[in-house]
C-alpha cells in the first residue's frame, strides 16, 4: 500500500480523504493556495505544499505546480478530489507519466465520458438507454432536432458539468440566442464552446448510480442517489435510497446493470456515478457520468457501511474489489444537504468573510463533512460550499426528523449561510412524501415570502449573554457559537413565514 499519497484539493474533501488516509497509516500532503494557507485542511495534513497565488489557475488547476509539489514530497499517489483537476484527462495522464499512481479512473476512460456526446455514443453503444438528442456540437444540427423532436429542449455543454452551459428552450426563434449564450458560458467554464441539445425530460427525477470496478475486470453498484433537489441544475439535497425507487425495487437493478453496462463500455475501473433521467412510469435514461469521487458519496457510505475513499486507495494499489453485487445491502435512508456561505433571501448571493462563531450538530447518526473553523476568513476565490450534513436512520421520515434537529443545532456566525432553505425544504409537504422532480426546488423558491427572515436581536442577546455568564467554560469557548435553545428562541417555526 502507499506511503503518502497527495491530495490535489482544498476544503472538506481534502479533509475527507486526509481522515481515511491517516486511518490506514499513510501520510498525507496537503496543498494550499495563498489564501488558503490557514485552511483546516493545511492544519490536519501531515505535510503541506503551497501551490501559488489565490486564482485556480495558478493553484489548484496548476498541474505542473501539482506535480512540482508531489516530487518534492516524495509521494506515491495523488487524489485529486471532486471539482478541479479531478476529471481532466491531462492530469491523470500527466500524474502516470511522472510516476505517481492517480486515484481514480484511466485517463482514457476520463476522455471518453467527459465529452458529453461522445459519453452518450458509449453508453448507447453499450446498451445504455439515453435522452434523444443531437451529437453533433452545432447549431444547425441542434435546430433540425429540436424541429423533429418538438420543443422544449435543453441546450447543454459537450464538455460541461455543474449547469454550465446548460439552457432551456421552448421557442424555435429562441434556439440561437440561447445557443450562442450557452456556447459563450461553456468556452469560458471549459475552454470548450461546443453545445448539444437533447429533448427535454419535464418533471424527471435525477437519479445517479454509484459504480466501483477494480483492474481485474469486477465491477458493481452501490443503489442509487436521489438528486433531484437542484438550484440551477446544481444539487442543494441528496438521498439514498431514492423514494421513487423504494416504490419501484425492481429500478434499482435496472438502472445499476445499465451504469455498469456504461462503465464497462468505457474501459472504466475505480469509483464513478453514472447519472440518470428517470420519469415516475418507470422509464429513465443516460444523461452523463462523472468519472471521479462525487460530492454526496457519504450518503453512500452510510447506507451501504462503505468507506468509498478506502476502497479508491486500495483499488488504485491493484486490489481487486472485496465483496460482489449480491453482497451488497443497504439500510436505512440517508440524507445530505450541501451547507454554502451564501445567503438565500438575497438571491444566494455569496457571503464570504470571517466565522467568528461556530456550532456543530452532533449525536446519533448525524455526520459532518466540513473545512471550517472559528476565526477562519471563506474565501471569494472559490466555491462557496462549507461543508456537508449527513445524517442516517432506519427510514426516510426519520431521517428527515434527525436533519431537522441536527439543522437546529447548526450555527456559522459572522457570515450568511443557506441552513435556513433547508429548513423550508424539509417542511414542504412534496419534499416529504417524495414528490420531487428537477424543477422542485425552484418551482418552491417562487413562493411569496418562502425566505424572508424577520430580524432577531434577541437570538444574539441570549448568545452574547450565555458567553458572558459562563465563568466555567473551558478555554477558548468564547470563540465557538451558544445557539439559544429552542424555548428560549420560541423554536426555528417564526424564521420562516
Amino acid at each position: 500500500m502507499f506511503q503518502k499519497v497527495l491530495i490535489a484539493n482544498r476544503g472538506e474533501i481534502a479533509l475527507r480523504i486526509i481522515r481515511t488516509l491517516r486511518e490506514m497509516g499513510i501520510r498525507s500532503v496537503a496543498v494550499y493556495s495563498d489564501v488558503d494557507r490557514a485552511a483546516l485542511h493545511v492544519r490536519k495534513a501531515d505535510e503541506a505544499a503551497h501551490l501559488g497565488p489565490a486564482p485556480s489557475r495558478e493553484s489548484y488547476l496548476n498541474i505542473e505546480r501539482i506535480l512540482d509539489a508531489a516530487r518534492r514530497h516524495r509521494v506515491d499517489a495523488i487524489h485529486p478530489g471532486y471539482g478541479f483537476l479531478s476529471e481532466n484527462a491531462e492530469f491523470a495522464q500527466a500524474c502516470t507519466d511522472a510516476g505517481f499512481v492517480f486515484i481514480g479512473p484511466p485517463a482514457s476512460a476520463i476522455a471518453a465520458m467527459g465529452s458529453k456526446t461522445a459519453a452518450r455514443r458509449i453508453a448507447r453503444d453499450g446498451g445504455a438507454p439515453v435522452v434523444p438528442g443531437s451529437e453533433e456540437g452545432l447549431l444547425p444540427a441542434a435546430a433540425a432536432f429540436a424541429q423533429t423532436a418538438g420543443y422544449p429542449v435543453m441546450l447543454k455543454a459537450v464538455a460541461g458539468g455543474g449547469g454550465k452551459g446548460m439552457r432551456r428552450v421552448d421557442r424555435a426563434e429562441d434556439l440561437a440566442s440561447h445557443f450562442e449564450a450557452a456556447s459563450s458560458e461553456a468556452l469560458r467554464a471549459f475552454g470548450d464552446g461546443r453545445v448539444y441539445v437533447e429533448k427535454l425530460v419535464e418533471n424527471a427525477r435525477h437519479i445517479e448510480i454509484q459504480i466501483f470496478g477494480d483492474r481485474h475486470g469486477n465491477m458493481v453498484h452501490l443503489g442509487e442517489r436521489e438528486c433531484s433537489v437542484q438550484r440551477r441544475h446544481q444539487k442543494v439535497i441528496e438521498e439514498s435510497p431514492s423514494p421513487l425507487v423504494t416504490l419501484q425495487p425492481e429500478l434499482r437493478n435496472r438502472m445499476g446493470e445499465a451504469a455498469v453496462l456504461a462503465a464497462r463500455a468505457a474501459g472504466y475501473f475505480n469509483a464513478g456515478t453514472v447519472e440518470f433521467l428517470a420519469d415516475n412510469d418507470g422509464n429513465f435514461y443516460f444523461l452523463e457520468m462523472n468519472t471521479r469521487l462525487q460530492v454526496e458519496h457519504p450518503v453512500t457510505e452510510l447506507v451501504t457501511g462503505l468507506d468509498l475513499v478506502r476502497l479508491q486507495l486500495e483499488i488504485a494499489d491493484g486490489g481487486r474489489l472485496p465483496f460482489t453485487q449480491d453482497q451488497v445491502a443497504l439500510r436505512g435512508a440517508a440524507i445530505e444537504c450541501r451547507i454554502y456561505a451564501e445567503d438565500p433571501a438575497s438571491n444566494f448571493m455569496p457571503s464570504p468573510g470571517l466565522i467568528t462563531q461556530l456550532a456543530e450538530p452532533a449525536g446519533p447518526g448525524v455526520r459532518l463533512d466540513s473545512g471550517i473553523y472559528p476565526g477562519w476568513n471563506v474565501p471569494l476565490e472559490y466555491d462557496p460550499m462549507l461543508a456537508k450534513l449527513i445524517v442516517w436512520a432506519d427510514t426516510r421520515e426519520h431521517a428527515i426528523e434527525r436533519m431537522q434537529r441536527a439543522l437546529g443545532e447548526y450555527h456559522v456566525g459572522g457570515i450568511r449561510t443557506n441552513i435556513p432553505l433547508f429548513d423550508a425544504i424539509l417542511r414542504d409537504p412534496a419534499f416529504r412524501t417524495g414528490d420531487l422532480h428537477t424543477g422542485y426546488l425552484d418551482a418552491l423558491l417562487k413562493r411569496p415570502g418562502l425566505l424572508e427572515l424577520p430580524p432577531a436581536p434577541e437570538l444574539a442577546a441570549i448568545a452574547v449573554a450565555a458567553i458572558a455568564t459562563d465563568t466555567k467554560r473551558e478555554p477558548g469557548l468564547a470563540e465557538a457559537a451558544v445557539t439559544p435553545s429552542r424555548w428560549l428562541s420560541g423554536g426555528r417555526e417564526g424564521l420562516l413565514r
